[in-house]
């Protein structure tokens, strides 16, 4: 029970390998430290760039580039990276006003870190992601391609898969966001308890012991909260439930396609 494959579609996500099959689902925050670490072992795009970013910086084909132009283009002022006239596909940006806590921070193809967000490493970010303006990630963090880490939203120790998105004023601790995950803004994922100990899971009477003192939610795919809800330590929810707004979620499992009211605050199934 609560293997990767009851909560998540595995297929096309880069990073399969830190899970595994019919292991619970949380021990993958257990490996994820040492998994990040593996992608700092040589050398990579922003080895040894750290602090306040002065200029803003273009990586492109693995590498950081100067000779490179940002615009903004289009009605919403999204950015555009130039060779002289010509348009360069696939850079990642990073603008002036970001902070990179230190250098173990990996930027895939596409994506943007905007002015005042801050990175601590490790942090694998794969492609078109978007780490948008007071962002704060505080370390061990992997995020897939298209997500969001928004405004005023804190990440730490945790995993968002492909299309998940933590918008604005959210906090992700110890958590996992399924694919096309989306919080609202204000979610809060609580991740300790105010009573020492493990967390404890309770399904049909029986308990299981997930031997970590932090664990916020496991959200499956296509799982979506309301404004300013909080998810107590140890909520898992299956794929494609709702959280209405400003519900208080207890923890412990729900299953795919619940739903989760103001009202009782108790679990329906669509």
């Amino acid at each position: 029970m609560f293997a990767s494959q009851e909560f998540f579609d595995l297929t096309d996500f880069d990073h399969q390998e830190i899970f595994i099959e019919n292991q619970p689902v949380w021990t993958a925050l257990d490996r994820l430290p040492e998994y990040l670490e593996t992608f700092f072992q040589n050398s990579w795009p922003l080895i040894n760039k750290s602090g306040q970013i002065q200029k803003t910086l273009v990586i492109h084909n693995g590498e950081v580039r100067d000779d490179l132009e940002v615009k903004p283009t289009g009605p919403k002022g999204l950015l555009q990276v130039y060779l002289k006239d010509k348009i360069i596909e696939g850079a990642a940006v990073i603008m002036a006003g970001a902070c990179l806590f230190d250098d173990k921070i990996l930027l895939g193809p596409g994506s943007v870190v905007e002015p005042g967000a801050l990175i601590k490493g490790p942090a694998v970010i794969g492609k078109d992601t978007e780490v948008r303006q007071g962002a704060y990630m505080r370390g061990n963090c992997l995020v897939g391609d298209n997500c969001v880490v928004g405004h005023a939203t804190e990440m730490k120790n945790s995993i968002m898969l492909d299309g998940a998105k933590a918008g604005h004023f959210a906090y992700v601790g110890d958590s996992i966001l399924g694919k096309a995950a989306n919080l609202g803004a204000g979610t809060k994922l609580a991740n300790l308890k105010m009573i020492a100990g493990s967390i404890i899971i309770r399904v049909d009477r029986k308990r299981y012991n997930t031997k970590r003192r932090k664990l916020g939610a496991i959200l499956g795919d296509g799982t979506e909260t309301g404004c300013n809800s909080v998810t107590s330590p140890g909520t898992l929810m299956g794929p494609s439930s709702i959280v209405y707004a400003g519900v208080s979620v207890p923890g412990g499992y729900y299953p795919g396609r619940s739903i989760v009211t103001p009202a009782k605050e108790c679990p329906q199934i669509r």
